[in-house]
């Protein structure tokens, strides 16, 4: 049995002498000193040797056991250290080196004209107010004088979810909330995101944004809608704009009116924004219908009251020169680093 001891420590100590990295050495480990190693085999033989010499013998194999052990150990020590070396030379870093220049964030300009357009409206005496995207029929349709059966709901794609719950295709959904639950005076504008079922194109996508104004007390005329779209125009362009009204359908509304501005890249002379008309629409607005102010629970015969909506992403290409609205979901950082906060 001495002689195979002797013969194992030589063979260990030339396998070891082969090795080339720690990975090795945990190898020849599980190799000479496994469960079904060379060391246990020789402990399995100890049963067979003489009472006398099991004593002796079983000191010499656990000796071996403990110097393979300790070997090991020692050269994965050595291979770690010049591991460890050697990715700390491929890891050296020149501090000389000028620094990599952080990215600064930005708000999209989205953000930047929503804030703009409310902060003008806040600053004009209207209060924000804010409602679910996803909504019941009632409060984005009937309740705003939109039949089931009325033709104008063709005017808007909808997404349905269910039968009764759909996405908000237009934030007048807050209108009745806010009727409900306050009375007049109402002074308010409701920003949010709306979805139409359309087709994707420069003009128009499947969600966009909008901000919808409201206002409801005693003896609210249409000239007082006039003159607040006259004020908020001219302090969003920082300079007083022509306007025109026409009338139109809105079933929330009546009269209805859709606001147009003089082209402001071409002063009305007609360009491609304008599509050669020298006039932007702008904006929709009108008298708040009564049928709308008694489902809100507003007395038509003691309250009136007008309301307007816009989108958010028109009035960010008019300000920015931005021709196709798919630009403004895309994150392109090639047009969104241009915008600063």
């Amino acid at each position: 049995m001495e002689e195979k001891v002797s013969a194992l420590r030589k063979a260990f100590e030339h396998d070891l002498g082969a090795a080339r990295d720690s990975d090795a050495v945990e190898q020849l480990k599980v190799k000479y000193l496994g469960k079904k190693g060379p060391v246990q085999e020789l402990m399995q033989e100890l049963r067979a040797v003489s009472a006398e010499e099991r004593p002796r013998m079983g000191k010499v194999i656990n000796d071996l056991k403990e110097s393979f052990m300790h070997l090991c150990v020692q050269a994965a020590e050595a291979f770690a250290q010049v591991e460890q070396a050697k990715r700390f030379e491929e890891e050296r870093v020149d501090i000389s080196l000028p620094g990599r220049p952080q990215s600064i964030g930005r708000r999209h300009p989205i953000h930047l004209m929503m804030r703009e357009v409310i902060d003008i409206l806040v600053g004009m005496g209207f209060s924000v107010q804010y409602g679910p995207e996803i909504d019941s029929d009632y409060y984005n349709f009937e309740g705003l004088n939109y039949p089931k059966d009325h033709p104008a709901r063709d005017m808007q794609d909808t997404f349905y979810i269910t039968e009764d719950l759909l996405l908000r295709s237009q934030t007048s959904n807050v209108q009745l909330r806010v009727m409900e639950g306050h009375k007049p005076p109402i002074r308010i504008i409701s920003p949010g995101t709306v979805y139409r079922n359309e087709n994707i194109s420069a003009r128009s996508h499947v969600f966009f944004h909008q901000l919808e104004g409201l206002y409801i007390d005693r003896d609210v005329s249409l000239g007082d809608l006039l003159s607040t779209m006259r004020e908020f125009w001219s302090k969003l362009f920082h300079k007083r704009v022509e306007m025109r009204f026409r009338p139109s359908f809105f079933p929330f509304v009546e009269p209805g009116v859709e606001i147009d501005l003089r082209c402001t890249a071409c002063d009305g002379a007609g360009c491609r924004l304008c599509k050669h008309t020298g006039w932007l629409e702008v904006s929709g607005a009108g008298m708040v219908h009564p049928e709308v102010l008694k489902n809100g629970g507003i007395d038509p015969d003691e309250y009136s009251g007008y309301a307007w909506g816009m989108g958010i992403e028109r009035l960010a290409m008019l300000r920015y020169g931005v021709t196709d609205i798919r630009q403004f979901a895309e994150n392109d950082m090639r047009l969104l680093a241009q915008f600063s906060s």
